[in-house]
């Protein structure tokens, strides 16, 4: 469902729906999903406003990079650049 809720072009774009997707991702990412991982690590680095919450961000995508996931490796890339 986050990863609907984050894809949809309509609720994309809603904070409401990205920090209900957050929380839904939340658990997962804790367990070792990657794609939890890489997608919250996503929303916490280009939504969060403060430092602790885009580094922690940070080391969530580094965790699915490590993992193998594309989309983090990509988006470390642009991060780390």
């Amino acid at each position: 469902m986050a990863e609907w809720l984050l894809d949809s072009p309509r609720l994309g774009t809603n904070q409401n729906a990205k920090h209900l997707a957050g929380r839904l991702l939340k658990q997962p990412a804790r367990e070792g999903v990657v794609a939890a991982q890489s997608r919250l690590g996503q929303l916490m680095c280009r939504e969060c406003g403060n430092a602790r919450d885009r580094r922690i961000g940070q080391d969530l995508l580094r965790q699915a990079a490590r993992a193998g996931d594309r989309r983090a490796q990509q988006e470390l890339g642009l991060i780390e650049d």
